[in-house]
């Protein structure tokens, strides 16, 4: 659906990648500006058939179909995106692409989802080892070596194909727009409703799937990446599991935070540094040193916010229930 929202504004709403999406343009013609939209749309359906794990055909699960018997070859975006996935994976700070098997087991956010036996949750554990996975970068194929292992990119597709639709924008020399993929944001440009360049950007209650902002950041043109325990989860016998899930433990990463909103340049970088920090259970030292990092903010469970590079006077808390720590 395109609906023109404004003199200046163009937006289209469609669903993909599991979630509803969002993308405004502004300053083009119109027949530009939908041909514009057009292509994004293409773009994203075009990544989203290549790196799906939630269909029976795609890139990535030929890859995981092929588990224990052969390497596959893929696209040359697909590796490259596969390759940085399980680089990080190694890191061992809570980020693991190869958490498929545990992913499936829980299948939060599905219908089947439940709470595994602990013998399953054993035996998955032992299929999530990132170290174990093989890359021949002269045909870029990917060979996972144990019968059962599965690449998973929920945790940095999203931001990936953002960065892409915001390249394809920036090609056309478009000047502003919003790419929204189910709440992963880019905000390109100068918003044209406010004279001081910075757009609001709202921080959602994270303790419910409500659109209520319990805050308002202003902040420049950025990623804005949320990850957060209301996100998806699943109640069993009034215990509630979120989808965060722990490769060591095999169980959903309990901690103090709610949700984290990080800040940067690019998105892919927004949706690895939210699974960082929701590990390391808040602010880490010197991670602003990094300039691709612009801020963040830390929503707790108890109701208290934290604001990690952003200025005061640049937010707002809307809901009287929360307060700064």
């Amino acid at each position: 659906m395109i609906s023109n929202l404004a003199q200046q504004a163009l937006t289209q709403q469609y669903f993909a990648l599991g979630t509803g999406i969002e993308l405004t343009i502004y300053g083009a013609e119109i027949d530009d500006g939908k041909k514009l939209l057009t292509e994004s749309c293409q773009l994203i359906d075009a990544y989203e058939t290549r790196l799906t794990v939630n269909r029976a055909v795609s890139e990535m699960m030929s890859v995981n179909q092929a588990a224990g018997q052969e390497a596959v070859q893929v696209s040359s975006s697909t590796y490259q995106l596969v390759r940085r996935a399980i680089e990080i994976s190694q890191e061992h700070f809570g980020f693991n692409a190869a958490i498929g098997p545990l992913v499936k087991l829980w299948h939060i956010g599905f219908k089947d989802a439940k709470v595994p036996e602990i013998v399953e949750i054993a035996a998955a554990k032992q299929l999530v080892s990132p170290d174990a996975i093989q890359f021949n970068d002269a045909n870029q194929s990917i060979f996972l070596p144990e019968v059962g292992m599965e690449i998973d990119l929920g945790g940095i597709g999203k931001g990936y194909i953002a960065d892409r639709v915001q390249d394809l924008w920036r090609s056309r020399g478009l000047s502003a727009g919003i790419i929204n993929l189910g709440g992963n944001l880019i905000l390109m440009g100068n918003p044209p409703q406010h004279e001081d360049g910075l757009w609001r950007i709202g921080i959602r209650n994270p303790l419910n799937k409500t659109d209520d902002s319990v805050a308002i950041v202003a902040m420049p043109a950025c990623s804005a990446v949320t990850s957060g325990i209301a996100e998806r989860f699943l109640e069993v016998d009034g215990e509630t599991y979120h989808h965060i899930i722990s490769p060591e433990t095999g169980y959903p990463h309990n901690n103090d935070i709610a949700s984290i909103t990080i800040f940067s340049r690019d998105s892919i970088d927004g949706e690895i540094e939210t699974t960082r920090l929701f590990f390391a259970n808040g602010p880490v030292p010197n991670w602003l040193a990094n300039p691709n990092f612009y801020g963040a903010v830390f929503a707790y469970r108890d109701k208290t916010l934290e604001f990690v590079g952003i200025p005061e006077g640049h937010y707002r808390i809307m809901n009287p229930e929360y307060r700064v720590r």
